[in-house]
């Protein structure tokens, strides 16, 4: 006969992961309602999706680009993506002022 488990809001303490894996291959979670609490998500700091774009550029300002870059120890095009942020953000701000 087995000894009684410590139940803790319904769900006992488990000695080891065979014991536990044991228990819930025969319960589910919605056994437990009062146990669990909802979890709120904020997924609002997912990255945005991006699109590709194709810009022309003259070649000496997609060198003096890599050449920041490379000072940085930035790939090229994420430091384009960085100055573009800054700049329309800065025009945003200028447009909002107003």
């Amino acid at each position: 006969m087995k000894a009684k488990q410590k139940k803790i809001n319904g769900i006992p303490r488990f000695k080891n992961e065979d014991e536990e894996r044991e228990f819930w291959a025969s319960h589910s979670v919605l056994d437990f309602p009062e146990t669990f609490k909802p979890v709120k998500l904020d997924l609002s700091k997912l990255k945005p999706s991006t699109s590709a774009v194709t810009v022309r550029l003259p070649a000496f300002l997609v060198e003096n680009l890599k050449f920041l870059a490379n000072k940085r120890d930035v790939p090229y095009q994420s430091l384009l993506k960085i100055f573009l942020a800054q700049r329309v953000e800065e025009e945003l701000s200028r447009i909002r002022i107003k």
